[in-house]
């Protein structure tokens, strides 16, 4: 894969769509203040839950999903197919280091889930099991995407071919890289399980 203006276009435009911190407008727009004063101060579906705000948590969650897919889906119909899976991983890193929020972000669990989704329905759903049965087993959440996101490269490759394999392996390091607290504390054995409230 050679750069091109289309592929420069595809990745811009992809990265300023993830970028948009969709937790705080919510929690803005409904009179909460600033998300990144609340809570861990991440601007994810996780932390806009500690408002209370159940339907702003879900609607930030749907959100950041839908930006990986609408870049990928946009890409894949409207430009180059080749490049939808770059123009996913170009998103998630907008939402992880948002040029609006002076490249303080989210985790980006979410739009990493709605980026292999959208890159393949069953590569989605797989990630997901993975992670539903993880949550069952161990109950905590990070952990959850980490075990999810650690595997989704091989099943990418197996189930997509190796095509996208790569861009998910880049999107997992880098959700490595931004739950390295959340690994810290699972180390220690301080991490909240789902359901119990830090203390």
């Amino acid at each position: 894969m050679t750069f091109s203006g289309e592929m420069g276009l595809v990745l811009a435009l992809s990265y300023l769509l993830g970028s948009i911190p969709f937790g705080l407008l919510f929690t803005k727009m409904a009179g909460l203040g600033d998300i990144r004063d609340v809570g861990s101060g991440n601007i994810g579906a996780t932390n806009v839950l500690r408002t209370g705000r159940k339907d702003l948590a879900l609607a930030t969650l749907i959100m950041d999903a839908g930006k990986g897919a609408i870049a990928v889906l946009l890409t894949r119909y409207m430009v180059d197919p080749a490049l939808a899976p770059l123009a996913g991983a170009a998103a998630f890193i907008g939402h992880c280091f948002p040029i609006y929020l002076k490249f303080k972000g989210g985790k980006g669990v979410a739009t990493f889930f709605g980026t292999v989704f959208a890159i393949n329905p069953l590569l989605g759903l797989a990630c997901g099991v993975t992670w539903l049965l993880a949550a069952a087993i161990f109950r905590f959440s990070s952990l959850s995407a980490l075990i999810a996101s650690l595997l989704a490269p091989a099943i990418s490759y197996y189930i997509v071919g190796p095509d996208s394999w790569i861009f998910i392996a880049f999107m997992t390091l880098v959700i490595y890289i931004r739950h390295k607290e959340n690994i810290a504390r699972l180390m220690r054995g301080e991490e909240p399980k789902i359901g119990k409230k830090n203390k």
